[in-house]
């Protein structure tokens, strides 16, 4: 091949190849640059943007995780509370039942403790009535199953089992037409309560540990979350330090091709001096 001719410059054609190569790979670094990830589509890495895509799906299920265990917990947490003031108001119906055991009450004293004593027996299934959150109440025996909530993103469940508060049942065994009108009813009313009180305090126990079961649960899911978002982010994140110094020697280097084509270009008319 001619050394000097007009019709093949080979010198700009292999300065052209090498400008082109740096040109493509500084657009690669740009774009680095520009997402902050070294893999922002399929195309820079299939298999590594197919993980993190998975990955992504996962982090963005625990989240619905995250919803149900919240809702749990709080569901939970209402039972809680109405279950100590049942406890609480117990506390009050022995005092009243053991007072009305004194035979030698006044039938009017009597009468003032036995009107006393229903009122705050009622209370017990007003609080139990009342306590539910987002429609669902764990204590009057209308969610027999409990509340199950997300385990993880492949349907498994953490169950936290009702507990019927209601009167007249297996756990408050005062009944709804309990009184202390006579010191006999007093007695057998009192006997009630205090089986009541010894099978709330276990029913609240109980409670507590579902709630506490679900903080736990939450707190993993959280930091799992956290766990595979830093995975992702080492699997597709870019060291931008790292991707800055190369841009800066590609702007460099794209410098010299263009200044080394406009050399090769130039080459040609160096043999119009032959002919002067």
């Amino acid at each position: 091949m001619a050394l000097n001719s007009v019709n093949t410059n080979v010198g700009a054609q292999i300065a052209l190849q090498n400008l082109q190569v740096t040109n493509k790979e500084l657009a690669t670094v740009q774009n680095r640059i520009n997402t902050g990830k070294i893999v922002s589509s399929a195309k820079d890495n299939g298999a590594i943007f197919a993980i993190a895509t998975s990955q992504r799906a996962e982090i963005g299920a625990l989240n619905a995780v995250k919803d149900s265990l919240n809702r749990g917990q709080s569901a939970v947490d209402v039972s809680l509370a109405a279950g100590e003031s049942v406890s609480d108001l117990l506390s009050q119906l022995k005092e009243k039942a053991l007072s009305a055991t004194d035979a030698s009450l006044s039938t009017s004293a009597r009468a003032a403790l036995n009107e006393d004593f229903q009122s705050i027996r009622n209370q017990i299934t007003t609080v139990v009535g009342n306590a539910s959150f987002n429609g669902v109440n764990l204590l009057n025996g209308s969610n027999t199953a409990g509340f199950l909530a997300l385990a993880n993103t492949a349907g498994a469940t953490i169950t936290v089992n009702d507990e019927n508060l209601s009167l007249s049942g297996a756990i408050v065994t005062l009944t709804t037409s309990s009184v202390v009108d006579t010191a006999t009813n007093a007695t057998a009313t009192l006997a009630l309560v205090n089986a009541s009180i010894e099978n709330v305090a276990a029913s609240v126990a109980r409670l507590g540990t579902g709630s506490r079961s679900f903080e736990t649960h939450l707190t993993f899911v959280g930091k799992l979350q956290d766990t595979l978002e830093a995975g992702v982010g080492n699997l597709v994140d870019a060291d931008l330090a790292k991707e800055s110094a190369r841009l800066q020697s590609l702007q460099t280097k794209q410098q010299l091709g263009v200044q080394a084509l406009s050399i090769a270009n130039s080459s040609t008319s160096i043999l119009l001096g032959l002919f002067r």
